[in-house]
């Protein structure tokens, strides 16, 4: 039984190559899932070529069997990929490289591996995702806050932020408005986001009334 799931079969008929094409949209909605069930956002393009990815790299592996030529222009037009995307974050990228190998097995007819492995990595991706944990929490924002440009920064908010934050880290600096003012970026973990209010309304205090926004951080940080 397991010899013959497991067995490579013919992808010069019609129904080898059936099969192959239902499995590959089968590894790619599971793809889906797991990107779907690990991102606070999700992006509806993103699902839609994790779904198909795995049968558009059957079908290219399946035309290039045997051919050096074909194969070798292929590479060549995926390189140029790259210079067309915008960067994505190291879990994009990791959801690409599954829905890639899932199609490559297909092309080649192991489709019983090809989705065996599609469910096992996905599994330990899910499970991974679970079990280690990650540097930013539920209460982790991102921080905006303007102050003129003869203010001193330096330990401006600090007590502030050791009063409902856990963690506070200032990544960026840059001076906005023609020079008239220095925009601060923090990534902070709140303490209770029933407060976040009340801190705000210090900050602003603080900072002379000008602009304070939070929100939340980015899913393209997380590189």
């Amino acid at each position: 039984m397991t010899d013959f799931i497991f067995r490579q079969i013919s992808m010069t008929t019609l129904a080898g190559s059936a099969v192959a094409l239902g499995v590959s949209l089968l590894c790619g909605i599971v793809i889906a899932v797991v990107y779907r069930l690990g991102t606070h956002r999700p992006s509806k393009f993103m699902m839609i070529t994790a779904i198909i990815m795995p049968a558009v790299v059957q079908m290219v592996i399946m035309l290039v069997n045997g051919s050096v030529g074909a194969g070798v222009a292929v590479a060549g037009a995926f390189s140029l990929v790259r210079f067309r995307s915008i960067p994505g974050s190291s879990r994009d990228i990791c959801i690409l490289f599954l829905a890639m190998a899932s199609g490559i097995a297909m092309g080649m007819g192991y489709v019983g591996y090809g989705f065996s492995f599609t469910v096992i990595i996905s599994v330990v991706v899910l499970v991974a995702e679970k079990l280690i944990p990650s540097e930013q929490s539920k209460n982790s924002r991102l921080l905006r806050i303007f102050v003129p440009e003869d203010a001193d920064y330096n330990g401006l908010f600090e007590d502030i932020f050791k009063e409902y934050s856990v963690k506070c880290t200032l990544q960026n600096v840059k001076s906005v408005k023609m020079g008239t003012m220095f925009a601060l970026e923090y990534t902070i973990t709140l303490k209770d986001m029933v407060k976040e209010k009340e801190m705000l309304d210090k900050i602003r205090c603080r900072n002379g009334n000008l602009t304070v926004s939070i929100g939340v951080i980015p899913a393209a940080s997380e590189l």
